[in-house]
């Protein structure tokens, strides 16, 4: 059993299915609205000559719940090769 779980049954009543089908709906949403969106700004930035196609960038994806308090970002790369 994950930790935390145990500590949401403690202090208020979750229900974990539904908490848990939640959030990969939305983890799912931006992972394909996000995938879009880079392969769109690629191929826009390739027709333009802006880039040639063979490049790497830095991307940050942040994630803030106000409710929750919760802002942290995932740092990685694109890589177009």
């Amino acid at each position: 059993m994950h930790p935390l779980r145990s500590d949401f049954q403690k202090e208020a009543f979750v229900d974990q299915e539904t908490f848990n089908m939640s959030i990969r709906k939305f983890l799912k949403t931006v992972g394909v609205n996000g995938q879009r969106e880079i392969e769109q700004a690629v191929a826009k930035a390739i027709a333009s000559k802006a880039i040639g196609g063979n490049e790497a960038f830095p991307a940050t994806m942040t994630l803030r719940i106000a409710g929750l308090q919760l802002d942290v970002a995932f740092d990685g790369e694109i890589r177009l090769q």
